[in-house]
C-alpha cells in the first residue's frame, strides 16, 4: 500500500509517497522542475513488490513547505534528500532522477565520490536533466523567471493558460497532453505560496553554471553503475546531451526513447517504466 506522510527535516515539512517492499532494494525518485512526486504516483501500483519506492517533493515544491525567506540551494536538497532516506531507514538505493532532480543527484554523486557513506547507492538513472547546462535549449519562460529584478513578476502574472501552453510545448505528441490531468501540477505549483518562490527555485539553473566541474567532475570520476535514459525530443535538455554524457561517464548504459518529449515518464509511462526496472534488475 503506497503511504503518501509529512516528515519535519530542518524545521521545514516534506511530503513523500513511499511504498514499502520485500527486500533490502529501494527505487527512489527524483522529480524535475516545476513539477512533483505527482510525477511518478500513477507508477507505483506498476513496481514489482519486491522493491522499496519513495518519491518526495523537493522543499518548495508540490506539497512540501515553501519558505519565503530560503535560497533553495541544491546542495540542500541533497541534504534533505538523505535525511528523509535515512528517516526511511533505505538500504540498497537506486536513485531515478529527472531534470532538475538530476543535479541533486550529481551532488549525491559527488559526496559519494568524497567518501560520504551515509546512503548507499548501488545505481543511478538519469533522465533529461540539463546537467551539461551549456548544451541546454531553456525556454523564455525559464530565462524570465531566473531574473532576480522581472523573475517575481512573472511568477505573479503566471497563469494556468500559460503553465499548460508551456507544458505542452515540451510534449512530443501534442495530441497527448492530457490538460486536464496536468490541471493538479499547476495547482500544485502555485499552491502554498508557490508564486512567491517560483523565481528563487528557477535560479537552480545558475547553480548549474557555478557548480558545473563538480558536478559534472564527479560523473567522470564515479564507478557507479549509470543508465542514461533520455527522450528523443526534448526540446530543452536535447538529446546530444545523452550522447556526450555517455561519454563522459565511464560505467553508463544509453537508452533512448523516441517520438517523446521532456516528461517520458507521464507520456510514455510504462514504457520508460521498463526500461528503468530493466537495468535496476540487471544490477
Amino acid at each position: 500500500m503506497v503511504e503518501t506522510k509529512k516528515v519535519e527535516i530542518a524545521g521545514n515539512e516534506i511530503y513523500y509517497r513511499y511504498r514499502p517492499g520485500s527486500t533490502d532494494h529501494c527505487i527512489c525518485f527524483l522529480h524535475g522542475y516545476p513539477t512533483s512526486s505527482l510525477d511518478y504516483a500513477h507508477l507505483f501500483d506498476s513496481i514489482p513488490q519486491e522493491y522499496h519506492v519513495v518519491a518526495h517533493d523537493f522543499l518548495g515544491f508540490g506539497y512540501s513547505a515553501k519558505p519565503i525567506q530560503n535560497g533553495y540551494q541544491l546542495t540542500d536538497q541533497a541534504d534533505l534528500t538523505i535525511a528523509l532516506y535515512q528517516f526511511l531507514k533505505t538500504k540498497k538505493i537506486h536513485i531515478v532522477a529527472h531534470d532538475y532532480g538530476t543535479s541533486v543527484a550529481t551532488e549525491l554523486i559527488a559526496r559519494h565520490n568524497e567518501g560520504d557513506k551515509s546512503i548507499d547507492l548501488q545505481s543511478i538513472t538519469l533522465c533529461n536533466g540539463s546537467m551539461l547546462i551549456d548544451m541546454s535549449k531553456l525556454r523564455v519562460i525559464q530565462r524570465l523567471l531566473k531574473n532576480p529584478w522581472i523573475g517575481n513578476i512573472v511568477a505573479q502574472l503566471s497563469t494556468a493558460k500559460t503553465f499548460h501552453g508551456n507544458m505542452k510545448n515540451i510534449w512530443f505528441d501534442k495530441n497527448a497532453y492530457d490538460k486536464e490531468s496536468m490541471q493538479e501540477h499547476w495547482e500544485l505549483l502555485t499552491s502554498n505560496h508557490g508564486r512567491k518562490v517560483l523565481s528563487t527555485i528557477t535560479r537552480y539553473i545558475d547553480q548549474r553554471y557555478k557548480n558545473y566541474d563538480r558536478w559534472i567532475g564527479g560523473l567522470k570520476d564515479s564507478t557507479l553503475p549509470f543508465h542514461i535514459l533520455w527522450a528523443e525530443n526534448d526540446p530543452v535538455a536535447i538529446v546530444e546531451m545523452a550522447y556526450k554524457l555517455e561519454d563522459i561517464i565511464q560505467n553508463a548504459k544509453l537508452r533512448i526513447i523516441q517520438e517523446c518529449g521532456h516528461y517520458p515518464m507521464i507520456e510514455k509511462g510504462e514504457e520508460w517504466l521498463g526500461y528503468v526496472l530493466g537495468y535496476i534488475k540487471d544490477r
